[in-house]
């Protein structure tokens, strides 16, 4: 899902970083994950930064 949203402008992340940036480390591993509009996706990354 975060690849189809990232070609058609959006973006994809856990708070922190992009979600197909991150290298899994376990088979079932869980992330949390907003997706949606660059503009709303920076926001939300922002307010994560803060923490």
């Amino acid at each position: 899902m975060a690849w189809l949203v990232e070609q058609a402008g959006g973006a994809a992340t856990d708070g922190r970083q992009r979600i197909l940036d991150i290298q899994p480390t376990k088979l079932h591993q869980r992330v949390p994950v907003f997706l949606g509009s660059k503009n709303e996706i920076d926001r939300v990354t922002s307010y994560h930064a803060q923490l």
